[in-house]
């Protein structure tokens, strides 16, 4: 046990990829970019990037890996996984410093604010009513009800090698999805060649003493819960 704490981060990091590379041996995960045009069928989710001290950074992240998940079709019973088509953000000048939010307290930290996609990305995919496998809400709720940029308990946090946004598509028919930008809002959509029967999505609160407890049901079933530390912003 005392090992893991002498161990440097860069070795924590790559026994943490090896460990996630092996058991994603079970899974076909999508990864192939195609060109298809008959993707006729849209589920899309709107979303403001909300302006502040790190507003140019965060849609600069945002938007350089969107480009990486636009037009990568997922098959049935393929696998999408958040980082495997983003890949390590601290390998190149790709993406820029932002806030992120790390062991329950504020930070900058490079491609921060990238959770936005990974977010916006998780809704579309509730939508869609897609299996999910694994997803992670922020330990913390440091928002008022205006900074929000979805509501508390869409949200799906991502951070290499740690936590990851992992879902299968359920469907007979191969999806994708695409972004566009108006000003400071994004449009995520999940594309498809036939009809999705679009969910219903409450996201239903617990105020208790000092967390937040969130109840996701999809069409109007629970399916997903979050748990978030009451701490204000710094």
């Amino acid at each position: 046990m005392i090992v893991k704490y002498l161990l440097p981060d860069t070795i924590k990091l790559q026994v943490k990829l090896v460990i996630r590379s092996f058991k994603g041996l079970k899974y076909n995960f999508a990864h192939t970019k195609k060109d298809v045009n008959d993707f006729e069928c849209t589920i899309s989710t709107l979303q403001e990037i909300k302006k502040g001290k790190f507003f140019e950074n965060k849609t600069h992240n945002i938007f350089t890996a969107s480009q990486k998940i636009e037009n990568i079709v997922i098959y049935p019973n393929q696998v999408f996984s958040f980082w495997r088509i983003i890949g390590n953000p601290n390998r190149k000048d790709t993406f820029k410093m932002g806030r992120n939010i790390v062991n329950g307290k504020i930070s900058e930290e490079k491609a921060g604010g990238i959770c936005q996609l990974s977010s916006i990305i998780y809704v579309t995919a509730l939508k869609a009513n897609l299996k999910i496998i694994e997803r992670h809400n922020h330990s913390v709720d440091i928002y008022t009800e205006e900074e929000r940029f979805t509501p508390l308990g869409a949200d799906a946090t991502v951070v290499y090698g740690n936590k990851d946004l992992i879902f299968q598509n359920n469907l007979n028919f191969p999806i994708r999805f695409t972004f566009s930008y108006n000003s400071n809002y994004i449009t995520c959509k999940l594309e498809s060649k036939n009809h999705i029967q679009e969910s219903t999505l409450e996201f239903r609160r617990e105020y208790l003493k000092d967390k937040i407890k969130v109840d996701t049901l999809v069409n109007n079933n629970v399916q997903y819960q979050s748990s978030y530390k009451l701490i204000s912003p710094e």
